[in-house]
């Protein structure tokens, strides 16, 4: 036997301490038991539109080079139009070809970045509850999350509370915005509150833009990014997965200042090479198309928000949830007797087969609420909460 000094672990330390995420877990077990309905992955009903389908198709017939490599930052077609609509519509100014990035997913590009900037013990302030994935992100680049409670009664950020988390050690603040898990929609004051903490302590803040387009009020979404003296401190992620009913096709992109792009792009280059091609060209005819697609679907998810959150009403003696300004996730607090989070999610696969995500993998803050997702048809959704009711009788 080595010496315990010259001892090694069989695996990698960083990939022992994440786990699997339950929103992926969920449905495995579900689907051990079968027959269930889903309030759990954030996954939107809606096929992929017709024509991102028919012109994928015409072009996969006409051009044999979509089934190879594309350009390691991707496309150049596609970088240059996401660097226009981040002018049009964000006032950010990013170069196409050295400050865009096509990533596979947003996923791809999160854990790039995170692997860019962080060095072993280097903090992340996540105002929890959170994306799960973060967490076990940061953990997989050597980092350490540290939880920053939103504020319950509305899930805001608390602006104070993310100044006093930081430390000699903070590398980063992350933010979801609208969020995943909460629903919640960050105002522009409060994102230049927070804009002004990242230039003074001289660190990052990495923005998720995942879901800009649904927000459920007259509220502009807002980038912190183009304030001034924030693009060399912005790491800005996107996606198509979700906007345009992409979520198999694994396209997102990053923009960042180009010396923080370089440091990102080599990452992405030693573990990614390229986003799938046939996947780009999809992103390429959804950002350049017709947008009827999106506004059709968005107003689909405003009348499934309301749903959900009548449906909710019902569960009052339950649950009760603060009403999500965007993105199609709600928190749902239990009311019940004593329960965890993962128990109560186990528990309503096996008895009410419907799946749930547990609040417990989204940060301590997450802890006694479930994540329900109403991205699913009007019907399942009915026939979820119904099953939900139904089992709540034996709870009361």
């Amino acid at each position: 036997m080595l010496p315990q000094t010259e001892q090694r672990t069989r695996f990698n330390y960083h990939v022992e301490q994440i786990t699997l995420s339950a929103t992926k877990q969920m449905p495995i077990l579900a689907a051990k038991v079968g027959g269930c309905v889903s309030l759990g992955q954030g996954v939107p009903s809606f096929p992929t539109p017709k024509h991102i389908i028919d012109a994928m198709i015409q072009t996969l017939n006409d051009d044999p080079s979509v089934g190879k490599y594309s350009l390691q930052p991707g496309l150049q077609d596609l970088r240059v139009v996401i660097s226009e609509y981040l002018k049009s519509e964000k006032a950010l100014d990013y170069d196409p070809d050295n400050e865009v990035l096509v990533t596979v997913g947003a996923m791809g590009g999160l854990a790039e970045a995170f692997l860019a900037i962080l060095n072993e013990g280097d903090e992340v302030i996540l105002p929890e509850p959170t994306y799960a994935s973060y967490i076990e992100q940061v953990h997989l680049a050597g980092g350490i999350p540290v939880f920053v409670s939103l504020r319950k009664a509305d899930w805001s950020l608390d602006i104070k509370a993310v100044a006093n988390a930081i430390s000699s050690r903070t590398k980063a603040v992350v933010i979801c915005n609208p969020s995943n898990p909460t629903g919640a929609v960050y105002d522009k004051a409060t994102l230049i509150a927070l804009s002004k903490i990242v230039k003074g302590r001289n660190i990052f803040l990495i923005i998720d833009e995942t879901y800009d387009y649904l927000i459920y009020d007259d509220q502009r979404h807002f980038c912190p990014a183009s304030l001034e003296g924030m693009k060399a401190r912005s790491i800005v992620i996107n996606s198509f997965s979700k906007k345009y009913a992409l979520t198999g096709w694994r396209v997102g992109y990053v923009a960042a200042e180009v010396s923080i792009m370089a440091q990102i792009a080599k990452v992405h280059d030693a573990t990614a090479i390229c986003a799938p091609t046939p996947g780009q060209y999809a992103a390429l005819t959804a950002i350049t198309g017709p947008q009827d697609c999106v506004t059709e679907m968005n107003a689909v998810l405003h009348d499934r928000c309301r749903l959900a959150c009548s449906r909710m009403d019902e569960l009052s003696d339950l649950f009760d949830y603060v009403a999500p300004a965007g993105a199609f996730y709600l928190m749902a607090r239990w009311k019940g007797r004593s329960m965890a989070s993962h128990e109560l999610a186990l528990r309503l696969i096996k008895e009410a087969k419907v799946i749930t995500i547990p609040g417990s993998c989204f940060g301590p803050g997450g802890e006694g609420h479930l994540r329900l997702s109403f991205g699913g048809s009007e019907k399942e959704l009915n026939e979820a909460f119904d099953r939900l009711r139904n089992w709540a009788v034996g709870t009361i």
